[in-house]
C-alpha cells in the first residue's frame, strides 16, 4: 500500500525494516543500551534525510545511514577502551550486512513454526521467554513443578528447531 504521504511512508519503511536496522547496529556496538543510543540518532537522521532516500532500497540505504551513525557514536566513545577500531567495526558492518539475509529468513521461519505450535506451547514460549520471567515462578503460577516446565519447554525448542530446519530447507536455505 503506497501513499503519497512521506511521513507515512517513512514510518511504514522504517517499522518494516526496524528489527533490522537494530540488529545490524547492535552487532556493531558493546550494549543494548548503546544500541538503543545509536537508533534513536538514526531514526532522527533518516528522517531528516527521507527526501533525499536514492532508491526504493530503504534498507540497504538505512544500514549505510546506521554505518555512519555508529561510527560519529565511535568518535565520540574514542576514549573508552571497550569501543572497536574503524578497521574492526567495518568487517564487523560488512559481515553483519551479508548475514542479514539468512537472519532474517531464520527469523521468518521461526515465526511460522511458533505459530504452528498448538496455543497452549506458544502461549508457555511467550510466557517463559517474557522480559524477567523465572522459571520457578511460571512453574508455580501454572501449578507445576519447575522441572516439567524446563522439560516441555526443551521438548517445544527442540520442535521448533526441526520445523524451522526443514522451512529453510523448503526455501533452499541453511
Amino acid at each position: 500500500m503506497q501513499t503519497g504521504d512521506p511521513q507515512d511512508r517513512f514510518l511504514r519503511l522504517f517499522t518494516a525494516n526496524d528489527a533490522a536496522i537494530r540488529a545490524f547496529v547492535r552487532s556493531l556496538v558493546p550494549t543494548r543500551q548503546d544500541a538503543e543510543d545509536v537508533m534513536q540518532e538514526i531514526a532522527v537522521v533518516l528522517w531528516r534525510k527521507f527526501a533525499e532516500l536514492p532508491d526504493d532500497d530503504f534498507r540497504r540505504w538505512a544500514f549505510g545511514v546506521a554505518r555512519y551513525e555508529v561510527l560519529a557514536w565511535r568518535r565520540d566513545k574514542a576514549r573508552d577502551r571497550h569501543v572497536f577500531g574503524d578497521d574492526t567495526l567495518d568487517l564487523l558492518a560488512d559481515a553483519s550486512e551479508q548475514a542479514m539475509p539468512a537472519h532474517e529468513a531464520r527469523r521468518e521461519a521461526l515465526e511460522l513454526c511458533l505459530s504452528k505450535l498448538p496455543a497452549p506451547q506458544r502461549e508457555l514460549v511467550r510466557q517463559a521467554y517474557a522480559p524477567d520471567t523465572r522459571i520457578d515462578q511460571l512453574a508455580a503460577t501454572l501449578g507445576r513443578s519447575a522441572m516439567a516446565v524446563y522439560k516441555t519447554l526443551h521438548r517445544i525448542r527442540l520442535a521448533l528447531v526441526d520445523c524451522t530446519r526443514l522451512q529453510l530447507a523448503k526455501e533452499g536455505l541453511r
